[in-house]
């Protein structure tokens, strides 16, 4: 039997936010569900159904693996972006790769998964470095979206792309192992002019 109501806690554990964060919806009455708070303290939720409309994925990309810290910080922002704006989180993809490469097997298969109908990111460049536009124009027309909570861009990961774009024209021209040399002086001497 389901019951009509739950303990915040037990909410919050359901929907993969901390308590506090949702503790701090219910104090700025932004929970997007029905709540009260018992004489005794005790908070609780009246979840409703799941809405078919509002269910969602959660995609974080990271371009290496010395970004991967990276991955839950992102993962916890969209949750907690999901939790606020009522969202259902049906599932959360973690990717490491180069926002440059146009194929990406998680991104790819949440995009060709007709049933998703938001795909929430948290920056436009963590979904492709180029054509974002054409992916959300794409997608609104089956009746999908993409929602990108943060319109910024982080600039650690466009010079780590840029590096990743000259090592591989240099791969191509030079071979793999004196690519990398190649791509380390030519990074080194932008930064250099940079400065």
């Amino acid at each position: 039997m389901i019951l009509p109501y739950m303990k915040l806690s037990e909410w919050a554990k359901e929907k993969g936010i901390t308590y506090k964060t949702a503790y701090r919806m219910f104090r700025a009455g932004k929970l997007p569900v029905a709540s009260e708070q018992l004489p005794t303290g005790t908070i609780l939720v009246y979840p409703e159904q799941p809405d078919k409309k509002n269910q969602a994925v959660l995609y974080a990309r990271v371009s290496s693996h010395d970004h991967k810290k990276d991955l839950k910080r992102q993962i916890n922002r969209l949750r907690d972006y999901a939790a606020k704006y009522g969202y259902n989180v049906i599932r959360e993809v973690c990717e490491i790769g180069s926002g440059l490469k146009d194929v990406r097997k998680e991104l790819g298969e949440i995009l060709s998964d007709a049933n998703i109908k938001i795909i929430i990111v948290e920056h436009r460049d963590r979904l492709a470095r180029f054509g974002t536009e054409m992916l959300v124009d794409a997608l609104s027309a089956s009746g999908r979206k993409i929602v990108i909570i943060n319109q910024t861009e982080y600039k650690d990961d466009i010079i780590q792309d840029f590096s990743d774009l000259i090592t591989s024209m240099c791969v191509r021209i030079y071979g793999k192992r004196a690519a990398e040399n190649k791509a380390r002086k030519m990074m080194e001497a932008i930064e250099k002019e940079g400065k």
